[in-house]
């Protein structure tokens, strides 16, 4: 089984989560903890870059991450994601209503 290793890196008006490896139901809980608890507070920023698979778990919480910034007023950026990724997302329908970027440089 995949593991998910999560980076955090502060910023002023951010936190952003580097992921690497498999984001599903059997390595996500750290990262929604981490998502739902600072996404009320902050913009939160996931660099899917590195991250091999998402299953329908991981989609879960991004999708839960977009709609609780929109709840609290922050954002919730996706940064570089990865191919593997970017198809996960397409899959669901919804990639136009997430906002992708590139560098953090980029988050109003």
């Amino acid at each position: 089984m995949e593991q998910l290793s999560i980076k955090e890196k502060n910023g002023s008006n951010y936190v952003m989560y580097e992921l690497s490896g498999s984001l599903n139901s059997y390595t996500a809980s750290e990262f929604q903890e981490k998502v739902y608890a600072n996404i009320q507070v902050t913009n939160v920023v996931v660099d899917l870059s590195q991250v091999t698979s998402i299953d329908s778990t991981g989609i879960g919480i991004i999708m839960a991450g977009f709609n609780d910034g929109e709840e609290y007023g922050t954002k919730f950026y996706l940064m570089n994601p990865s191919p593997a990724a970017r198809v996960a997302i397409e899959d669901t329908g919804f990639y136009s209503v997430f906002s992708f970027i590139h560098s953090v440089t980029e988050i109003g």
